[in-house]
């Protein structure tokens, strides 16, 4: 029969912000900013308001065509609307290089430690 053998677990850590959810966030703020109504930037951009509203609220997953039409509606261009999106992720993860850290020595057998988490050893 199999033996159970624990894993180590990961140090939990908040999940990242998704770039629909950043994306929405900036648009919406542009909107406000320039003090329009849904509507009439929906209808600017050639989109119904309950779409650019899913998208402000990060429940659409918007084509590239669509941001772009968005975003000429708001009066940004593409690199601009990028780059504010990439600040306000930026801005809400702290980045870590991943060749900075130490690379993990492969493990002869593995530890025993208190965790929640098994693998089926055959």
């Amino acid at each position: 029969m199999a033996e159970l053998i624990p894993l180590p677990s990961r140090p939990a850590r908040d999940p990242e912000p998704l770039w629909r959810d950043a994306l929405g966030d900036v648009l919406r703020r542009l909107r406000h900013e320039r003090r329009e109504r849904l509507a009439d930037t929906a209808r600017r951009a050639g989109v119904s308001p309950q779409y650019l509203s899913e998208v402000e609220r990060g429940l659409k997953e918007p084509s590239s065509e669509m941001i772009a039409a968005i975003a000429g509606a708001l009066g940004v261009t593409l690199v601009d609307l990028t780059v504010a999106v990439a600040e306000d992720l930026r801005g809400s993860v702290e980045l870590t290089s991943v060749t900075s850290q130490p690379a993990a020595a492969p493990a002869a057998a593995p530890r025993a430690e208190a965790t929640n988490v098994y693998a089926l050893a055959s």
